[in-house]
């Protein structure tokens, strides 16, 4: 299969990337520069230049491949409203230049649409007053074409896809707390989130591009329910900091901002039971706690990356 493919220069795209090529498909990848297309070339797939914005490549890519992966992603959180309009119209652009074929168009989302404070599965309902309601009208957006001719699929991942070189909210984690001199959680630190492995992922991409059923959403998710005290007192071990519980207020002083104070204090596990007899998807690898124990999470130059990508998303 020839697929095409956003975002895969980002930070879980280059092992989707490979994942595909070793399977046998063959990518083109859009690419915002030169160095994006370089990487692109060391994964063994082809540069597509141009960008989310340019809506008439999007189609030209789209309409060259049998399938499509959209896992590109910009903008700012402090924009939601801008978020919601240029991921949607790259979808559209996308999913247009698809419609009649049966060909497959897989996007993605993100398991914190699910509402909060117990199990979702992937049948619920995603939840609009969710912290990432605005990734809910992108994969409306992307199910519409499965009656429109299109074998469209929506994969939401876990909020932790953890693996090398990550630099979401799990590093963001353990730069407050390198800051700080303490690891955090808030109250008694029992909620819960669901993580993945970059890896496991990236098998689920594949796996949903080559056989997943029209309108179908999937849960990239290899454990439900990590409790996020679990996750601090291991920062707190391995940086030889205090463990400490925190009330909401004290949370946004130590994490240098609301949006991920809020975070890191929601309870949101997701099941993934329904992807994995639906797809034949099994995790196999490492859990974030081993990650934590054995991985770079704790080199000064993941927690340097880290506040420099989450200052410009948030503040």
């Amino acid at each position: 299969m020839h697929v095409f493919v956003t975002g895969g220069t980002g930070q879980t795209g280059p092992t989707v990337v490979a994942e595909l090529v070793a399977a046998g498909h063959t990518v083109t990848g859009l690419a915002r520069s030169y160095a994006a297309a370089a990487r692109l070339a060391a994964l063994g797939a082809v540069a597509h230049r141009g960008s989310l914005d340019d809506l008439d490549g999007l189609r030209r890519g789209a309409e060259a491949a049998d399938g499509v992966l959209h896992m590109g992603f910009g903008g700012s959180f402090a924009d939601p409203d801008d978020l919601v309009r240029r991921d949607t119209a790259a979808i559209e652009a996308l999913g247009d230049a698809l419609a009649g074929t049966g060909k497959p168009f897989v996007s993605t989302s993100g398991t914190l649409v699910m509402p909060a404070g117990r199990v979702s599965t992937e049948h619920d309902a995603p939840d609009p007053d969710s912290v990432a309601a605005f990734r809910i009208p992108g994969e409306q957006a992307c199910l519409r074409y499965a009656a429109r001719g299109v074998r469209a699929c929506v994969v939401r991942l876990a909020p932790t896809v953890h693996g090398p070189h990550d630099h979401g909210f799990i590093p963001a984690l353990i730069a407050a707390a390198r800051r700080a001199g303490v690891s955090a959680h808030t109250g008694d630190g029992t909620n819960r989130w669901p993580a993945v492995h970059r890896a496991d992922a990236a098998r689920l991409f594949r796996l949903a591009l080559e056989g997943a059923p029209a309108g179908s959403v999937v849960h990239g998710v290899g454990e439900s329910a990590v409790p996020i005290r679990s996750i601090a007192e291991q920062v707190a071990q391995i940086l030889d900091v205090p463990l400490v519980s925190q009330t909401p207020e004290q949370a946004v002083a130590h994490f240098g901002n609301p949006f991920l104070a809020g975070f890191f204090s929601l309870d949101v596990p997701v099941s993934s039971a329904h992807t994995q007899a639906l797809l034949g998807w099994s995790p196999e690898e490492a859990t974030l706690l081993e990650d934590l124990r054995t991985g770079d999470y704790f080199t000064p130059e993941a927690s340097a990356r880290a506040e420099e990508i989450w200052s410009v998303h948030v503040r």
